[in-house]
């Protein structure tokens, strides 16, 4: 099976405004499928800007909403699959979202934020209370979780056992917290044996100063790429062999003692 060539498109785009976030998203898509990548990747609530205040009922939308469209048109042109964060609306709830749209323009998975952080999220969104959500891409088995839910071990463990080979991270990785792109997300790649790829905005944003540092982490702990501190496209290899020998060689799944962690639930 071969690779499947991942691009992280580090951007905070321009915050409140869709088409302005729309027309980055597709030139990055662009410049992605001349690099031979089949999989974009975009930051936590790519589509409307993470900063933006009292406007996140004005500018949610449905998961099949105009976003959707505009999106599925994108990946459909440039003939791979996009992932991108937004506000979604459900009812009179909403979430703080991530959808994954197939290179046919297809949407495959739409996924909640589960763990909320900070005053702003938790003011605005309801979190979703779906664990687990994946998709399949070119014979991988792709998961989604959003920003903070991947700093809970519990989160990507699920997603372990539950056979994901992928795990997208769209993130709003504020200072000083660097630390987790820089250390606790190749640590979560290697006890989980899986591929993490984790998508930062950058730079100032109303009140954030977000810190950049995505990256592609692969099931040994190394970072495959990494993007710096600035607006950037960086393309990095999803190796289904080497992800193959590297479950075989290292047993966390196999040597778990299930019965033993039951109690940590209602600690």
């Amino acid at each position: 099976m071969p690779s499947l060539r991942t691009a992280l498109l580090q951007s905070s785009g321009h915050p409140g405004a869709v088409a302005e976030n729309l027309k980055t998203l597709d030139e990055a898509a662009a410049r992605a499928a001349g690099a031979g990548a089949r999989l974009l990747v975009s930051s936590e609530l790519f589509l409307t800007g993470y900063a933006i205040g009292d406007a996140v009922p004005e500018l949610a939308e449905p998961a099949d909403g105009p976003g959707a469209e505009a999106v599925a048109e994108i990946a459909a042109r440039h003939g791979l699959a996009v992932l991108y964060g937004y506000p979604e609306r459900d009812g009179e709830r909403i979430f703080n979202a991530s959808q994954l749209i197939g290179p046919d323009g297809a949407r495959l998975a739409n996924y909640r934020k589960t763990h909320l952080f900070g005053c702003f999220e938790r003011e605005w969104f309801t979190p979703g209370d779906l664990p687990v959500v994946q998709a399949d891409l070119d014979g991988l088995r792709i998961g989604l979780l959003i920003c903070y839910d991947v700093e809970f071990p519990e989160n990507v463990r699920a997603h372990a056992l539950a056979g994901t080979d992928l795990l997208l991270v769209p993130t709003a990785q504020m200072h000083p917290f660097q630390y987790v792109a820089e250390s606790v997300v190749p640590v979560r790649a290697f006890e989980n044996q899986l591929y993490v790829a984790y998508v930062n905005r950058t730079g100032p944003e109303g009140e954030f100063e977000f810190v950049g540092l995505s990256c592609l982490a692969g099931p040994d702990g190394t970072v495959r790429t990494r993007a710096g501190r600035g607006e950037e496209l960086v393309v990095g290899e999803v190796d289904p062999e080497f992800l193959a020998a590297s479950r075989a060689a290292n047993p966390y799944l196999h040597d778990r003692r299930p019965g033993l962690y039951g109690s940590l639930g209602s600690v």
